[in-house]
């Protein structure tokens, strides 16, 4: 290992050790999904079954098994906890970047650190990362599957269609088919587009398909003779009606994912649409260099790749912003492809080009270190701790424009770092502990087990889904509803919103109630209930 070698491998170390592991459980896992995946695992590793997905005991078959598997692995080495929860992220989103730096160091020398940087640096990188989640498994399983068909298709090598058919197989198990679509739509736009055909039967390498079948295809059989029903609920209900209908209420408009897009390529949104731009200007003038050249093919299969996820989720009738996530190292490695080619030809950074990107750094900044104010009061407030986070991103703005329009982009990339670990330090120091107050169920956690170190039952009443299954994580045990009728007759633990006092009295029946504590944060209030009598 040489000495650039050598520094590159420690800058990647400690960049993605920064901005993937540290303060992973500074707060508790949010939403519905995460504490619903973290549970499903840890029932799957109670009952040595690496078979059937479980939540509460029944099976749970809305997604494949890689992450539950992973997380299982964690839970392992590490203890049940929600850090290890988001362990599987966390990895994965480390081997793709290593594999990006891999390919480019192998196939685009010179690129290597600024592609691998860029792609980690990223918003929607960081922020899926560390997250208890699918979308990360897949993503990074569906890169290094097209960086490997990628380097076959350059240099004629089996071991990279040995890769391709490997990863695609685990992308598979990460979120089932959508894999396979979006990768043959790929490749299929562009084979057709560059006219070699002869890459089609090369890429259908019989040995490949025996090692996709032989990876991928094991669980999906197993689980489908344990659970009748699970091509119905995952293939029919979870894949083909979710994406023909909005059954989840999760509808968005067609151009939904330009600006989720955007905003996860953060900092680096500029260059990208620049990146982008330059090559479907290329493209639309039918100039024979849009694809003469090996870098210029790599640049169409880059754009290709970025292009099919948007376009083929925008059409879907139920979007989440984690469904794209699969076209974030294409954006990468096109925003890193285009600064070297700006570097070899010596072009000079206009002033607009400079400020536009201190702007987006400094608003980047501006947003980690406004975000426990706005937390707080949901909304943006003037006060100190606004002028103060508004003064330290006018700083920065001026400093990278500075920079870039002295220096040039040889030392965006550098330039661009500060305030990505700025940004991510502000955020984990000071919004996180308000985040776990106020949309975590830890501390409600926390406060039911201070007032009993025993397995006492939990009841909800009006509170949300995401309290619900956050509870049932942290607890370990089915938190009840007594909307749906399920008031324990045993003494339990009552979890309320406020303000409900008056409409849960009818499920008591003259049951003694006690007034235990409240979670202002959250708008709840516990009590005591009583055994039946």
């Amino acid at each position: 290992m040489n000495t650039r070698t050598r520094t590159d491998v420690l800058l990647l170390v400690a960049f993605c050790g920064f901005l993937f592991f540290y303060g992973l459980g500074s707060f508790g896992l949010l939403g519905a999904d995460e504490p619903r995946y973290a549970q499903v695992a840890r029932e799957m590793l109670e009952r040595r079954d690496w078979i059937t997905p479980t939540l509460q005991g029944k099976p749970w078959l809305e997604k494949p098994v890689l992450y539950y598997w992973q997380a299982m692995v964690a839970y392992s080495v590490a203890g049940v906890s929600d850090r290890a929860a988001r362990l599987p992220a966390a990895v994965d989103a480390v081997l793709m970047i290593a594999a990006l730096y891999l390919f480019l160091r192998r196939f685009r020398p010179g690129s290597e650190i600024d592609g691998a940087l860029i792609a980690a640096g990223c918003a929607g990188t960081i922020g899926f990362a560390r997250g208890a989640s699918t979308d990360m498994p897949l993503a990074a399983m569906f890169a290094i599957a097209l960086l490997g068909w990628y380097a076959w298709y350059e240099a004629k090598t089996r071991i990279g269609l040995a890769v391709f058919y490997l990863f695609l197989a685990l992308a598979t198990l990460a979120k089932g088919p959508v894999a396979l679509f979006l990768a043959g739509a790929i490749l299929l736009i562009f084979v057709a587009m560059k006219r070699d055909w002869r890459a089609l039967p090369g890429t259908l390498w019989p040995p490949g398909i025996v090692l996709f079948l032989a990876v991928a295809l094991p669980w999906y059989v197993a689980v489908q003779l344990r659970n009748p029903e699970f091509l119905r609920v995952f293939i029919l209900q979870h894949n083909l009606a979710r994406f023909g209908q909005n059954l989840y209420h999760h509808r968005q408009p067609f151009w939904f994912y330009i600006p989720v897009l955007l905003l996860a390529l953060m900092p680096w949104t500029l260059w990208l649409i620049l990146a982008v731009v330059e090559r479907l200007r290329l493209i639309w003038s039918e100039k024979k260099e849009a694809f003469a050249t090996a870098e210029d093919s790599w640049q169409l299969f880059l754009l290709i790749w970025l292009l099919v996820p948007v376009l083929f989720f925008g059409a879907s009738q139920s979007k989440l912003p984690g469904y794209i996530l699969p076209s974030l190292p294409a954006g990468a490695l096109l925003v890193s492809e285009y600064l070297r080619t700006r570097r070899r030809e010596d072009i000079r950074v206009s002033p607009w080009l400079a400020g536009t990107h201190g702007v987006l750094c400094g608003l980047l900044v501006f947003a980690a270190l406004a975000a426990p104010g706005i937390q707080m009061n949901h909304r943006l407030v003037p006060g100190t701790g606004t002028y103060v986070a508004a003064g330290v991103a006018v700083l920065v703005m001026l400093g990278i424009a500075a920079v870039l329009a002295r220096v040039g982009l040889r030392l965006l990339r550098p330039a661009t770092m500060i305030p990505i670990v700025v940004g991510v330090a502000a955020l984990l120091r000071l919004a996180a502990p308000l985040v776990d107050a106020a949309q975590s169920a830890r501390p409600i956690a926390q406060s039911i087990q201070a007032f009993s170190h025993e397995a006492v039952p939990v009841a909800l009443y009006h509170a949300s889904r995401q309290q619900e299954y956050g509870l049932e994580f942290y607890l370990n045990r089915r938190a009840l509803r007594y909307e749906g009728g399920q008031a324990p007759r045993e003494g339990h633990v009552l979890v309320v919103a406020q303000n409900s006092q008056a409409q849960f009295g009818e499920f008591l029946r003259g049951r003694k109630v006690s007034y235990l504590t409240s979670i202002p944060a959250q708008k709840l209030e516990l009590y005591w209930v009583g055994p039946s009598q």
